[in-house]
């Protein structure tokens, strides 16, 4: 599988309207549920019930907010970006600016660790970082996202 096999131009969002974590996760909500084959209420939830447990905003103006639905059929990801920043109860606390949502089946670990692995490993990159932030349109930072696609 690689990036692009998991992510659509649809599910990502350039400018986030969002000004806290529940709008955040409503809004990125709506753009990946279509693609996940899930009502965007349901992902909603089960992604603030995640929360709860911990944030996923893990520092560094990045957020990995992350779940599992019974109807997602296969692993969706889906993009957002607040050029201002959005507090999210990062470990940081600092604003965050990037967020990765991920959505797997119910019963899919190794998927879903791969994924969460593969999008930690590039957020570590501050070129690749520095790319979404300066990307000036969703296609930008579609091609951003799938540049160096590898298979995981």
């Amino acid at each position: 599988m690689k990036f692009s096999d998991i992510i659509q131009l649809d599910a990502i969002v350039e400018d986030l309207k969002a000004k806290n974590k529940p709008e955040v996760i409503k809004e990125l909500s709506g753009a990946v549920a279509p693609m996940a084959g899930a009502e965007a209420q349901d992902v909603a939830i089960v992604l603030m019930e995640r929360e709860t447990l911990s944030s996923t905003g893990i520092g560094g103006g990045i957020a990995i907010p992350h779940g599992k639905l019974p109807s997602v059929k296969s692993i969706a990801v889906g993009f957002g970006r607040s050029i201002k920043g959005i507090d999210f109860d990062s470990l940081d606390n600092r604003p965050v600016h990037l967020f990765f949502l991920l959505l797997t089946p119910e019963h899919s670990t190794g998927g879903h660790l791969k994924v969460l692995a593969q999008i930690s490993k590039r957020l570590k990159m501050n070129q690749f970082k520095e790319r979404l932030l300066s990307a000036e349109s969703t296609e930008q930072i579609y091609q951003v996202i799938v540049e160096n696609d590898e298979e995981f």
